[in-house]
């Protein structure tokens, strides 16, 4: 028997493209549009599935089994021999073939093993009592967040992991449970809807963003609502668990999730010849990687811990964490000190990696019994970030995801001299709220006055460039639209005298495109 190899099949054209882009609700949700429109993300052909007739042609080729697909990609991942792998190629619709065994590929070359460790091993109103759990939210600010109700809710985080067993049953989840916040999920190894199940550490990961156990541990976004996904066996690692991440990504961002936190890294597998060297780590190598910067185009945030191979002969983040467009999150300590096992920078194309930290020596969360334990881990300062992500975004709901990601890099410690442990340093959540309003720049198509600012009562705007006027918007610090108006013509005047003394932001429509800024009213 010829062994079996892993592939990805990179196929031609989507011959129903037109049909889906005609009815974008037959391939994505309502809230997924709704977050594409207000991040003014066009649909596009990446939406559209992978065509079900090349999948069935390839599957009833000989010796392939199909393992995943991926739209974004449009590829399928394949199992099978070399030459029934390579012999795809003749199928008119295949562009090409691309062997996880990369000495395999044209122009290949030989992996070395270089004996890495697993990344995906462990080591206001309201007034939350946060018990053990306080240090690693307030370090982060994470507490000025939830006194003005701030929480997460609203938003949707789909948590990407090995398993979740016990949040169906356990006291920690009762909360996310009785108000109905986790939404769903499904086992894509397995192919199965029972996501309750599998390994414990999906379930540690969700307890530090939804758990909630008064004077015990409180998470750092128990409002969010949840998708709880698993792509990841315990039992093997196979670069198989890149294309089903891929899958899962791909169909949060169908169901319409804000933030992804996916608490998994590969670099090594069980077959070494699969391996990523250093080289690879440049965000465009790996399939996962590559997958990532595409939630990121269409409007996610994807928050991914760093890993735990610091003191390993790679010491380097792995994949996805490498990925441009992603938040990779490393560890400090209790005190705010580098965590000697947290994977470090940069990648092998310069850039800052981690991108932020937070605690992960020590790390409060929950077991599968229900227990208050701690862990350490980069797979837990990447969910203890990921929910103060999601509970910032809630401040500023008008915002892009790469506005939010931003406000989150420029309030950290180290933002202006970032290195290889910290990247950028520990965010200061107090900080992003106070600086939100702040960061918004003017995004203009044409040219508009609006005057007078400060105001008293009324503003004009006005077209310098014969643009006509369609609509203007006023936001306050927190990002909530309290005002909004029609206009016509080139000039317009407003009444704005309902609005209390402070700082606003603005954004005026026009016939050639928008603009944003800030106002006072005195």
């Amino acid at each position: 028997m010829f062994a079996q190899e892993d592939a990805w099949v990179y196929l031609n054209g989507k011959p129903q493209a037109q049909t889906y882009l005609d009815n974008p609700l037959t391939m994505l949700t309502q809230r997924s549009l709704d977050r594409r429109t207000l991040q003014s993300i066009p649909v596009d052909i990446l939406d559209v599935p992978v065509e079900e007739s090349y999948i069935l042609q390839v599957e009833n080729a000989n010796g392939i089994t199909v393992k995943a697909k991926s739209k974004w990609l449009n590829a399928l991942h394949v199992r099978g021999s070399i030459s029934d792998i390579n012999a795809l190629t003749s199928l008119p619709f295949v562009s090409s073939v691309s062997f996880a065994n990369r000495s395999l590929n044209t122009g290949g070359k030989s992996r070395v093993s270089k004996n890495v460790s697993n990344q995906k091993v462990m080591e206001t109103a309201t007034d939350f009592a946060y018990g053990n759990s306080a240090n690693q939210i307030e370090m982060l600010s994470g507490n000025v967040l939830h006194e003005q109700n701030f929480t997460g809710s609203g938003k949707i985080i789909a948590v990407i992991d090995a398993g979740f067993p016990g949040v169906n049953t356990t006291q920690p989840f009762a909360r996310l449970r009785n108000n109905n916040l986790i939404l769903g999920g499904y086992d894509f190894v397995n192919r199965s809807s029972n996501f309750y199940s599998g390994d414990s550490h999906g379930t540690m990961v969700l307890s530090t963003m939804g758990g909630y156990m008064p004077n015990q541990l409180v998470g750092t976004a128990p409002d969010a609502a949840y998708y709880l996904f698993i792509t990841e066996d315990v039992t093997s690692e196979n670069p198989l668990e890149e294309s089903l991440w891929v899958e899962a990504v791909e169909e949060a961002d169908r169901l319409g999730v804000d933030v992804i936190n996916t608490s998994l890294g590969y670099f090594d597998f069980d077959d070494s010849s699969y391996n990523y060297t250093y080289e690879d780590l440049n965000g465009t190598t790996s399939f996962a990687s590559r997958g990532a910067d595409f939630a990121y185009a269409k409007g996610m945030i994807v928050v991914v811990s760093a890993g735990n191979s610091a003191m390993s002969a790679n010491p380097y983040v792995g994949v996805p964490a490498d990925a441009q467009h992603v938040l990779t999150v490393g560890s400090v300590t209790a005190d705010g000190y580098y965590s000697s096992f947290s994977s470090i920078g940069f990648t092998s194309d310069g850039r800052v990696k981690p991108d932020v930290v937070a605690q992960g020596s020590l790390a409060v969360l929950a077991l599968p019994n229900g227990s208050i334990s701690a862990a350490n881990g980069t797979s837990f300062s990447s969910p203890i970030i990921c929910g103060l992500v999601a509970s910032l975004w809630q401040a500023f709901p008008s915002y892009t995801n790469e506005q939010i990601m931003q406000l989150i890099k420029e309030s950290s410690s180290q933002y202006t001299n970032p290195d290889e442990e910290l990247g950028y340093g520990i965010p200061d959540f107090d900080l992003a709220l106070t600086n939100g309003p702040l960061s918004i720049t003017s995004n203009s198509v044409g040219d508009f006055k609006i005057f007078p600012n400060p105001l008293s009562e009324t503003v004009t705007i006005a077209s310098t460039e014969n643009n006509d006027l369609k609509s203007i918007a006023v936001y306050n610090i927190f990002g909530q639209e309290i005002y909004k108006s029609s206009l016509s013509g080139t000039i317009s005047t407003i009444n704005l005298s309902q609005l209390s003394t402070g700082i606003y932001i603005y954004k005026v429509e026009s016939s050639q495109g928008f603009t944003r800024g800030k106002i006072q009213k005195k």
